[in-house]
């Protein structure tokens, strides 16, 4: 949802609405991502049968196109609409716009309908959540997954060992702080708690490395 230059443009521009903060960080630039998935989705999802998958802050396109492309049925949520068009054009450049429905949505006031296979929620940081905000959005993702289904939430585990002050007072939250959030019940199955370590480089070239959560659970009934 968020990399390092997110939080450094909320410190730059001071409190702002969710929707007009993306809105504006989207449009600075043509491009933000890559247009590849995110690596942790594609560890994880790999394997799992295609069926019905909720992208959760699905900005540019990225991971919804990936997961088209191998058979699921996807429906992305943002709150840009710039975000929203460019997954559009990706998704007509990849040819999978039929399996594909993007929708708008400030999570914390509205969420989508239906039961999802695979809810998916990749750096669902934000740098101008309210308090509460990002809990509430996950435990109605939790909500949304149908018997049978996968929760993946993939969040940073702190900021990278190159940025030795960081201009942004974030929480990081651990799998662990996230898992009682979610508040779930017997019906669920923790499949995977991890901290994946990556090498990480600063926009000044200064090398380091950078790590993220992984928390993988399922609904079992």
């Amino acid at each position: 949802m968020t990399e390092t230059h997110a939080h450094r443009h909320a410190t730059e521009t001071g409190a702002v609405p969710a929707a007009e903060f993306w809105e504006t960080f989207y449009s600075e630039r043509d491009q933000i991502w890559s247009g590849k998935p995110n690596d942790l989705l594609v560890r994880e999802a790999s394997d799992l049968p295609p069926g019905t998958v909720l992208d959760l802050g699905c900005a540019e396109g990225g991971d919804a196109v990936w997961l088209a492309e191998r058979g699921w049925k996807v429906t992305g949520v943002d709150v840009s609409t710039t975000a929203l068009a460019r997954a559009a054009q990706l998704a007509a450049e990849r040819g999978v716009t039929d399996a594909i429905t993007f929708e708008r949505h400030d999570l914390a006031t509205s969420f989508p309908e239906g039961r999802f296979d695979l809810v998916s929620a990749q750096y669902f940081h934000s740098p101008v959540e309210q308090a509460g905000e990002r809990e509430q959005a996950l435990r109605q993702a939790a909500a949304a997954v149908a018997p049978g289904g996968v929760l993946l939430v993939v969040g940073h585990f702190g900021w990278p060992t190159w940025m030795a002050e960081p201009k942004h007072d974030y929480h990081f939250p651990t799998t662990d702080e996230v898992l009682a959030s979610l508040r779930l019940d017997d019906r669920w199955v923790v499949e995977l708690q991890d901290v994946v370590h990556r090498p990480s480089t600063s926009p000044e070239g200064v090398e380091g490395t950078r790590s993220d959560n992984v928390l993988r659970v399922r609904l079992t009934a």
